[in-house]
């Protein structure tokens, strides 16, 4: 019986990882309804989707930009101490949104001057903290881990904007970032009671191209990797954007208002969460293949269909699937990637990852949020929901193959 009982959510199991996951839940809870906050500012200070794209394309550029050598740090020194930096300077930009949003001298410049600042924190702190799993758990509960970390974000991504929503529409926006400033606190407090497992694998006698040049070579030359890299990074490039033009869906097509927003936003972070723990608790996908193929064409269908709508019950329905579809897709490749990389590249592999994963999405933002602004929101979508089903039947015609050699 005790056996059976250290098969269940084995992760947790282990003291580090249970005090980074419950103060991850906290501190991701109020990322997410700044995040919410963040696109109700823009939209109502330009009541244009061209900003909301814009703004979410300066949080992500420097990801882009630089998530390659925040893989290179990572591998090079103690990826606690990482994390515990950028939580902390994560306060700084919080607290400015709000306090520039309550002095009412908020304008959209800032907005662009501070996502900035967090996407180039998140350039260094999510390689760090995705190959730092693995020190904290090993690879024995490696899905484990990386499916209860989902779970976390997606729980976070349930309560923020469900929260957010009702602040926003019941009190003002700048609490929605006081409040994530302080959400940051409970990680901090929990990085330092985390035994620090020291420096990263490599030294610094390389020169930093050399090393960038070792991780890309690894994803090139291992055809398997290479070929999920490529699905995620069009998937990247025109499925994920879809969240950032939830505000115009709320407030333009179903009138739903902030409130409506925090709904839609939990909608899609409900069905995430879902896949989280449906396999966290699994422990394994046996036909990884066939999962990820239904994941990655319901989330693309369910876009394309939810363009149509103009009932929100249907519109939940429909981001439910898609947060429950993306969220399979990416911890099963994830997992796979990360069981596939050798200790001493892990940080530079998970920043190539993080740099198709979210580095893309400021193309795929721009790019939509431009075509919406000369077609309109749902027809751009529509268009990108179409590419998304297009890279499914690629996946699913190409993956065969992959799934032979797994």
């Amino acid at each position: 019986m005790s056996k059976d009982k250290d098969k269940v959510l084995p992760a947790l199991r282990v003291r580090d990882f249970r005090l980074f996951w419950i103060s991850q839940i906290i501190s991701l809870s109020g990322t997410w309804m700044q995040h919410v906050a963040i696109g109700w500012l823009v939209y109502s200070i330009t009541k244009s989707p061209f900003y909301l794209g814009l703004v979410m394309t300066f949080l992500s550029a420097p990801i882009m930009m630089f998530t390659l050598f925040g893989g290179i740090f990572a591998d090079r020194h103690s990826k606690r101490n990482i994390i515990i930096a950028t939580q902390l300077l994560s306060i700084i930009p919080a607290f400015l949104l709000g306090l520039l949003t309550q002095l009412h001298i908020m304008e959209i410049r800032y907005v662009f001057i501070l996502v900035s600042f967090i996407g180039l924190l998140n350039a260094f702190d999510i390689p760090a903290r995705q190959s730092f799993f693995v020190e904290m758990v090993g690879k024995g509960k490696l899905l484990n881990a990386i499916a209860l970390n989902s779970a976390a974000f997606n729980a976070a991504r349930i309560i923020g904007p469900f929260v957010g929503g009702i602040i926003i529409a019941r009190f003002n926006l700048q609490a929605c970032f006081y409040i994530n400033s302080f959400s940051f606190l409970p990680a901090v407090i929990a990085l330092y009671i985390i035994r620090d497992r020291g420096v990263g694998k490599i030294s610094g006698h390389k020169s930093v191209l050399k090393e960038l040049s070792e991780g890309l070579l690894f994803v090139r030359q291992h055809h398997q990797i290479l070929f999920i890299f490529i699905t995620i990074t069009f998937l990247s490039l025109f499925g994920i954007p879809y969240s950032s033009f939830l505000p115009v869906i709320a407030e333009d097509i179903l009138k739903t208002g902030a409130e409506g927003l925090g709904r839609l936003a939990g909608s899609a972070g409900a069905g995430a969460f879902t896949a989280a723990m449906i396999i966290a608790l699994k422990g394994t996908i046996n036909r990884r293949f066939l999962y990820m193929s239904f994941s990655l064409s319901a989330a693309s269908m369910s876009i394309f269909i939810m363009t149509f709508s103009r009932l929100e019950p249907l519109s939940l329905a429909l981001l439910f699937m898609t947060g429950f579809g993306i969220v399979s897709f990416l911890a099963n490749a994830n997992n796979f990637i990360q069981q596939s990389v050798p200790d001493y590249i892990r940080g530079r592999v998970m920043s190539a990852y993080i740099l198709v994963f979210l580095g893309m999405s400021p193309i795929g933002n721009f790019v939509i949020g431009a075509l919406a602004e000369h077609i309109g929101t749902m027809n751009a979508l529509r268009i990108s929901s179409i590419v998304c089903i297009g890279i499914s039947i690629f996946f699913i015609r190409n993956g065969r193959l992959w799934e032979e050699k797994t």
